[in-house]
């Protein structure tokens, strides 16, 4: 947990590596992912620099594995998943041998696929030669054709000429512009016959579907066949030999069948050798892929570093962790070993004044939590980590508006369901999925919290538990119970000594004012929480101040602020502490009974407001003797603080400037400071921030309300929802009371799930994020820093898997 309490410290490397060993070392680095490179060549073109032509060799293996897998999904051929078995990169002189392979690959499936392709159009036109033979048997025995062309007109003399034709096939969605082109081209001299075939060819190339037609033109005259035959050829007809004699046509309709027969045994056998070979890659393509996406980043990388003068040696910059030093120099002592050279690489630590990047070191368990802070923006470098405490705070605030027991447990069930088989679910790489599989141990934790806070309220689906039986006694018989609707409980009577144990007694649940006792009770405890959030984001502005070495922030900053927030709003969480505490029904002092407690609000209007109030006839308007005259101290302390936090520190900063340098200027730097400004824009940033604190203390005391509006909200919605549907039920006997139990279980649950726990569930998220990112973070984070993104391998891959 300590790396979780600020971002890791980040040191500016210097790297001089041999030309020789870059790759290998790079290859190391990315491997541990810990390095982030600077581009010390942003000035130089990309097709440009040094390592370009290897890139290109890269992204020529990337297109043949895209052909290649392209082929894959083609035949519907699956590949292995390989994520938890990563190759490592291979060595330089193992890339001659990758792209020989893939070439092999390449050219064995181009050479099967032509071949494939040549034999279904083989197929393809067999099939259209069998349709003509088959679908033209009745256009010749029909001789209405030398009819109809005799009465369009024809020569008379070639009246007992044989008539010419052509046959062939023609897609289907151009017919009726072949059919009105040989019209008018002819004058209407050809006599068109048609039929349609009834099943659909398949397209060599594409394998889509294509209707198409078999037609016969008839004609007289050599003229007019040359003219049919460029029609047909405009339109993309294919033409087929076709007898006119029913015997001859019989013969090769014959032989074309016995053709199309040893050509699908041809086809069949090429399909299956492809096949082999298709699952033989399948099985290598997954490995190919990451190995090329390695050694492209490998380039990438390499294509930052300088080059000497004498190219004797690379330089390169990276940012990486203080505390990971010695895994770079192993890496480039691993790499340099790797290829066998003698000169040694060099690292060397050096100093800069430019703001390092900010990496807090995670868990699966603290990434989400971090996520979350990141969400609202990037920590400044070595900035105090809210998502240390945000573990606790955040499911504790979620719980306090969620609190039920029932519900808190299928919300851990669900956080359970996701921890024990996040390896099986992690699979899943659906966008939305993702997001909410992220967040799987905060949901459990929000869960668990759920359920205390549910045992607390005594609430389990909107129901009291009687566990512990109860601390008020009933000294009334049954019928003064029944008839008199007025009757109350006194506590000096009807309460027994012992408290109850823990949380609410659950006669509450039955009181008619319940209502009213749980509204003063959960907004109470909303303000108690909420203060307390506060205090300790003011407290963490000291945890900055001391880092960064900003001693006087202390005591400009952080005392006005404690001081007007603590004097203030949680002296008024120690008054409903004191009113708690102080009156009592067991007592003999009129002014200390129940009766004469004053109003916790009205006296904190009346303190601000310099106001006072008549109290009741044998009460006091204060709890305590002298209540009063602190009252008016800390109003005075509390006023002092505006200037103090509004002028102080600027006029610190105008006497410093002028004991140490005399200008107007200094040049200083620290977390949350602009110390280097003008005067003029210092006091205007201080009257910001100070007015800004003044009125947010009070906007966002009033804005932990919201932990009691969710709270009540949820318990009467799952109240609501218990009375008018699964009650229906209940309250039915005998067999059909089971029957309605069981109807009315399944609406009652569905509700319960999708209202209650997912869409209550998610506001009380959301409310809970926000308290956290404007109620808590504002006080001491500034959230301006960017994030470490270090050459990894792991990273980019998982980069790449969410985007597809």
């Amino acid at each position: 947990m300590g790396a979780m309490f600020r971002s890791e410290q980040m040191d500016l490397v210097q790297l001089l590596i041999q030309p020789e060993a870059a790759y290998q070392s790079i290859a190391e680095l990315g491997e541990l992912g810990i390095a982030q490179f600077r581009d010390l060549n942003a000035d130089i073109n990309v097709f440009q620099r040094k390592y370009t032509s290897e890139i290109r060799r890269c992204e020529e293996m990337e297109r043949k594995i895209f052909y290649i897998r392209r082929e894959l999904s083609k035949d519907e051929v699956a590949t292995l998943d390989i994520t938890d078995n990563i190759p490592r990169t291979p060595n330089s002189r193992e890339i001659i041998d990758l792209e020989a392979a893939l070439e092999k690959t390449e050219n064995e499936i181009l050479e099967l696929s032509e071949n494939s392709h040549a034999l279904l159009q083989n197929f393809m036109e067999l099939t259209e030669l069998k349709c003509v033979l088959e679908k033209t048997q009745g256009f010749f025995a029909d001789k209405s054709a030398a009819q109809n062309l005799g009465a369009t007109g024809g020569d008379p003399g070639n009246e007992n000429k044989p008539l010419g034709f052509v046959a062939g096939v023609i897609p289907r969605e151009r017919i009726i512009g072949f059919e009105r082109m040989l019209w008018r081209v002819s004058r209407g001299n050809v006599f068109l016959r048609q039929v349609a075939v009834d099943k659909p060819f398949t397209d060599p190339r594409t394998g889509d579907a294509i209707y198409k037609i078999v037609f016969v033109a008839f004609f007289q005259g050599e003229q007019l066949k040359t003219r049919v035959k460029k029609i047909c050829s405009g339109y993309h007809a294919s033409l087929y030999p076709c007898p006119s004699e029913y015997t001859e046509r019989e013969e090769m309709l014959q032989g074309v069948r016995t053709r199309i027969e040893d050509l699908n045994m041809v086809i069949n056998q090429t399909k299956d050798q492809r096949q082999r070979v298709l699952i033989s890659v399948a099985r290598e393509l997954p490995k190919w892929e990451i190995i090329v996406k390695k050694i492209k980043a490998i380039y990438h990388t390499m294509n930052m570093f300088s080059v000497d003068v004498s190219k004797k040696c690379l330089f390169g910059e990276a940012w990486v962790p203080t505390d990971d030093l010695q895994h770079v120099k192993n890496a480039l002592i691993h790499g340099s070993s790797a290829v066998g050279s003698t000169v040694p690489s060099f690292l060397n630590v050096i100093s800069t004044s430019e703001t390092p990047p900010t990496y807090n070191r995670t868990n699966k368990f603290t990434q989400g939590f971090q996520n979350l802070i990141e969400s609202y923006g990037v920590a400044s470098y070595r900035e105090a980590n809210p998502a240390l405490y945000t573990i606790i705070t955040f499911p504790f605030l979620f719980a306090i508006m969620f609190g039920d027991l029932g519900h808190g447990l299928l919300l851990t069930l669900l956080g359970v369901w996701m921890v024990g088989w996040e390896k099986s679910l992690d699979k899943n790489k659906d966008e939305i999925w993702q997001l909410f599989f992220g967040g799987r141990y905060i949901i459990l934790l929000m869960g668990c919290f759920s359920m205390y806070t549910g045992f607390v309220y005594n609430d389990v689906f909107s129901k009291p538990m009687n566990l512990f039986g109860s601390s008020w006694i009933v000294n009334y018989n049954t019928s003064t119970i029944m008839e008199n609707k007025d009757l109350q409980m006194n506590p000096s009577e009807d309460y027994s000594e012992t408290v109850y144990w823990y949380g609410l007694d659950p006669v509450w649940m039955l009181a008619s004012n319940k209502i009213i006792f749980l509204n003063s009770f959960k907004m109470k405890l909303s303000i108690i929480f909420g203060v307390v959030h506060m205090i300790f984001g003011v407290c963490m502005s000291v945890v900055n101040s001391v880092h960064f070495r900003k001693p006087m922030n202390i005591l400009l900053d952080f005392v006005p602020q404690l001081l007007f927030l603590v004097l203030l709003f949680a002296y008024m969480c120690f008054m409903m502490f004191f009113k708690w505490v102080h009156y009592t029904a067991v007592t003999e002092i009129d002014s200390l009974k129940p009766g004469c407690a004053p109003s916790v609000l009205i006296l904190f209007i009346n303190m601000m407001l310099f106001g006072e109030q008549e109290p009741l006839e044998g009460c006091e308007e204060f709890m305590f003797e002298g209540q009063k005259t602190l009252q008016t101290v800390f109003i005075f302390i509390a006023l002092i603080c505006i200037p103090w936090l509004l002028l102080a520190k600027p006029f610190y900063i105008m006497a410093t400037r002028k004991k140490n340098t005399g200008s107007d200027h200094v040049a200083s730097a620290g977390h949350g400071d602009h110390d280097d400004e003008p005067l003029s824009e210092i006091f205007i940033h201080q009257a910001i921030h100070c007015i800004e604190y003044v009125l947010s203390t009070i906007s966002h005391t009033a804005s932990y309300l919201r932990l009691w509006a969710l709270s009540l909200a949820h318990a009467q919605l799952s109240e609501v929802l218990y009375s008018m549907v699964l009650f229906i039920g209940l309250k039915s006997e005998g067999y059909m009371g089971g029957l309605m139990i069981y109807l009315m279980f399944w609406p009652w649950a569905i509700l319960t799930i999708g209202i209650l726990v997912g869409m209550e569930g998610l506001s009380a998220f959301l409310h809970t994020l926000r308290l956290h990112w404007v109620e808590f973070m504002s006080k001491f984070y500034e959230g301006l820093g960017h994030p470490f993104q270090p050459f990894s391998f792991k990273k980019m891959l998982e980069a790449e898997r969410e985007e597809k």
